[in-house]
Formats: structure tokens, C-alpha cells, sequence
């Protein structure tokens, strides 16, 4: 071992040596722990869409009515906020 390689030495590579770790922070663990939840919805919702009673095309359209109606309200709560300004 040189004077070189004790130089290029890490923090975590000490605490490796000595086996021991970081301690993780609280943000990393609640970022992870709602990446994970949000993960688990989208493949919910995926496997919700195949198990439907509805055939495929029948549900899409269904999907795509829900959708406009959504944007319609949206869109008339937009120009109601900006007529009352």
C-alpha cells in the first residue's frame, strides 16, 4: 500500500473497511418510500385496466369521455376566474 492509495481514500471507504455504513438521511428514506408507492399505483391501476369488466374498446371510450369532461370543467373554471378579475 502506497502514501498515494491512503490519499484517494473515501469516507465510506474506511467505514467498508471497518464494516460498518453511512447512516441514511430521513429524506432519502421518505423519497424512497414514495417513489415505491407511487410505483405500486401505476402497476394497481395497470392491472385494475385488465381486469376490467369492460371490454378494451368499450372502457377507452368510457376513459376518453371522463377525460373531456374533466378538461370542460377545467376550462370553464379558467374562464370563470378570468371574467370575475
Amino acid at each position: 500500500m502506497k502514501l498515494r492509495d491512503l490519499t484517494d481514500l473515501e469516507k465510506d471507504d474506511i467505514l467498508g473497511a471497518l464494516g460498518l455504513q453511512t447512516k441514511g438521511s430521513t429524506v432519502g428514506w421518505v423519497f424512497g418510500t414514495l417513489g415505491l408507492f407511487g410505483l405500486g399505483m401505476v402497476i394497481g391501476a395497470g392491472v385494475a385496466l385488465m381486469v376490467a369488466p369492460k371490454p378494451g374498446s368499450e372502457l377507452r371510450r368510457d376513459l376518453e369521455s371522463r377525460i373531456k369532461n374533466v378538461r370542460e370543467r377545467i376550462g370553464n373554471g379558467q374562464q370563470t376566474l378570468e371574467s370575475s378579475v
